[in-house]
């Protein structure tokens, strides 16, 4: 039987989403070490989650202390700290597949570091609370390719061991999973249809000025690496904006700022492309704080920051 219609509908816990995410993160990790044939170390894994968790615990010790806090994972039971760590499980799972360091595990370690700590050091007020505003798993690629360039990211080896129409269902599923993911919990498919947009027609615009074909400029966008890049990586939830106006200008900036690295011939353009869009609005967010008055409430200025 149906609900009434006033009925309050029950709103969805966007915890839900986050669960979902690692647990599809988790499986994907597996599979790709067990059928896919990811190249990079299964040692990757363990290094990169051993590393999120201590990093984890430890930034968010460090920081309620600071601040004279309980801490995010205390006085809530087990499944409290199951969901403080889920970020950071996201984050360190998804770089162990991302990065290729060879041997030298530190790096690894370092990137994880890197990413989980911009969550407390790149910080600006909204809501009355801190809040991060540069995308943990990006930054800590953009920083790590640009610091260490004998370290490198493997964009083919995701399915290198399936063929026929695996080929293709494999991406399909991570779409699918993609999009219900950002349509049921995180509401960021605006951000993702700013983002293809643009990507599409400044794709088309160059082919038609340097006279190559259009598939030529828009086949980077089927990789299992973009698809992943488009539905999971600029959709977070936490560090993009949620007002459809500011998705639309978030979406379409990446792929701007894309195109004008791939004009100067920048590799890694993807990373380095949300790492300066995410920093403009971080930079947008830190001004809005300082015009806003001193006897504001809170949350005006929250409601003004979400504006970006």
């Amino acid at each position: 039987m149906s609900a009434p219609i006033n009925s309050p509908r029950k709103k969805r816990d966007p915890r839900n989403g986050l669960r979902m995410s690692a647990t599809f993160a988790t499986i994907f990790t597996i599979l790709g070490h067990t059928v896919f044939g990811f190249e990079q170390p299964v040692v990757h894994v363990f290094v990169a989650v051993g590393t999120g968790y201590l990093c984890a615990l430890f930034f968010e010790l460090v920081d309620a202390r600071a601040n004279g806090i309980v801490p995010m994972f205390m006085g809530g039971g087990i499944r409290k700290a199951v969901d403080f760590l889920l970020p950071a499980h996201m984050t360190s799972i998804t770089l162990s597949f991302l990065l290729y360091f060879n041997q030298r595990l530190w790096i690894m370690a370092l990137t994880v570091a890197i990413a989980l700590g911009s969550k407390y050091v790149l910080r600006v007020r909204q809501n009355g609370r801190l809040q991060h505003f540069m995308n943990p798993s990006n930054i800590g690629i953009a920083v790590v390719l640009l610091v260490y360039q004998w370290s490198g990211f493997i964009p083919w080896n995701f399915t290198i061991n399936i063929h026929g129409v695996w080929d293709w269902l494999v991406p399909l599923i991570i779409v699918l999973l993609g999009f219900r993911l950002n349509l049921l919990f995180t509401g960021r498919l605006p951000t993702v249809a700013a983002w293809l947009g643009t990507f599409i027609l400044i794709g088309v615009a160059r082919a038609w000025v340097q006279d190559t074909p259009v598939l030529a400029q828009l086949v980077v966008l089927t990789g299992i690496p973009n698809v992943l890049f488009t539905f999971y990586m600029i959709t977070d939830p936490q560090t993009s904006p949620s007002r459809l106006r500011s998705q639309i200008f978030f979406g379409g900036g990446i792929a701007c700022v894309y195109f004008l690295l791939l004009t100067l011939h920048v590799q890694y353009m993807a990373f380095y492309s949300v790492t300066i869009v995410c920093a403009m609005r971080g930079l947008c967010l830190f001004a809005l704080t300082l015009r806003a008055p001193a006897t504001e409430p809170a949350t005006v200025r929250g409601v003004a920051a979400q504006e970006i």
